[in-house]
Formats: C-alpha cells, structure tokens, sequence
C-alpha cells in the first residue's frame, strides 16, 4: 500500500464524529492542551467603526460566562478540561473542546438542576441496569463528575507519579482508556459509566446553542455543516441543489429593543 492510500485509510476519532450526522442533527440537535488554562480573555475582531445606533466593542472582550459555577479548585477543573480535550482534540478540521468552552459549559451544567438531578427519580433501591436501561445509582451527575475527575487525578498518580495535567497524549489516553473499559474501582457508580457521562457532556458543549456557554462562536456547527437554529427554511425548501447555509443561533433571534 502506498504512503498516499495510507494515508486516505487513516481516520482521525474527530472526522469519524464529524461523519456522524446523527451527533448534532439527532439526539443533541442543537473532544490537546498544554500544561493549564490560561486563557479567560478571548481576542476578537478588530475593532471597526459602528454606526451610533450601535456599541462599539472592543478588540479584546471579556466573556464574563467563562467563570466556575461548580468546580472549586482550579487543578479539578484543569483535569476535566484536558480530559474534555482528548475526547474532543482539536486538529486541522477545527478547535477542540477547549476553543470551544467545553468544560465552562460542563461545569456550569453540573451547578444547575442538570447536574443536581432536579428532575430525576432518585430513591432506591439502585441495581445495575440492563443496558438498554443505563446506569442506576444514588449519586447525582455532579457527584459522579467529581469522583471521576478525583479517580483520575490518583490514577495518574499510580500509574505514572504525576498530575493528570503533566501527562503525554497517549498517557492521558491510557488513563482514559482504562475508564472506560470499567478497569478503575469506582463508588456507587461503574468508571464506564463515568466515561460515558463525561463523553456526552462533551459532545453536548460541542454542539448546543451557544446559549449554554458551549460551541463557541458556533464552530461545532460550522464544522459539521450544521445550519443550527434557522427561524424558516422557506426560502430553501423548492431548490434541488445542496445547499451551504450558514448556521444561526437562538441569540441572532433578538431584536434591538426599542428605545
């Protein structure tokens, strides 16, 4: 085989998921970093001149919804950020999980009924469910999120003497690797289980309306081709052609308020 068929058979894990219609026109609708998070102040456009009806922003803008909700120790939030990465990494397709505020949208989640099982049945007794049921166990999301980004501080530890932030990419994959396949002990709840919570968070930050901290700048759309929250499709619905459309979110809804 020749380095050039090679290389057309080889499939990285994020066009596999980009391949995936089903990710962000199904169930959600609407993923590697250095050493730490270090960025809370996102560069913009340059500034351009703006009519006087309009605000004239900034070339640097503060996104005030990158703040912690739920996580109280910025070394845990580290960990699921980097985490977060190498189930959703970036590459020559796109930003990976942390361009693209994952683990802000996470957390935020977990502060919420979301994370505190609000709406959830929550009184026992537990047993493992079938899998067509899923996990059953006492713990809410955020407690299961806890544990797990805990258990895989230790495991690092274990396994390699070091923080889960000071790890290679492929030894943070191990780790990872042995989350889910059920191999790390656990408390009320299978590592497995764990994994699979923490890998649809994930893809959820990726592709939701931006509204929820997550899918920044709507580029989990635009990597997909995904239109996103489009108010008619009216004036596409005759054409025979494929169409590109450019997405839109809930917050291109909002009318200027009147003065």
């Amino acid at each position: 085989m020749s380095e050039n068929d090679e290389r057309k058979d080889a499939m990285t894990r994020r066009q596999f998921i980009r391949k995936g219609g089903y990710v962000a026109g199904g169930a959600i609708g609407g993923g590697i970093l250095g050493a730490s998070i270090s960025q809370m102040f996102i560069p913009t456009a340059p500034e351009v001149s703006k009519t006087k009806n309009e605000v004239v922003q900034k070339a640097d803008v503060e996104r005030y919804n990158q703040a912690l909700m739920f996580f109280n120790k910025q070394e845990d939030f580290k960990v699921l950020a980097q985490a977060s990465e190498r189930i959703f990494p970036a590459d020559d397709l796109g930003p990976g999980a942390i361009d693209l505020d994952v683990p802000f949208y996470i957390d935020h989640q977990l502060a919420g009924a979301w994370g505190n099982n609000s709406r959830d049945y929550m009184l026992g007794p537990f047993y493992p469910g079938i899998e067509t049921q899923g996990f059953q166990s006492h713990l809410k999301r955020n407690e299961i999120i806890s544990q797990g980004i805990t258990r895989i501080q230790s495991v690092s530890q274990e396994n390699f003497k070091k923080k889960f932030t000071e790890l290679n990419e492929q030894q943070q994959d191990d780790i990872l690797a042995a989350f889910e396949k059920g191999k790390v002990k656990m408390k009320g709840v299978s590592s497995n289980d764990f994994f699979t919570l923490l890998r649809m968070s994930v893809l959820e930050g990726v592709y939701a309306d931006p509204l929820y901290g997550g899918n920044r700048d709507m580029a989990g759309w635009k990597m997909k081709g995904f239109p996103g929250n489009q108010m008619s499709y009216l004036a596409q619905i005759e054409s025979k052609d494929f169409l590109e459309i450019e997405p839109s979110s809930l917050h291109s809804h909002i009318s200027s308020p009147k003065k």
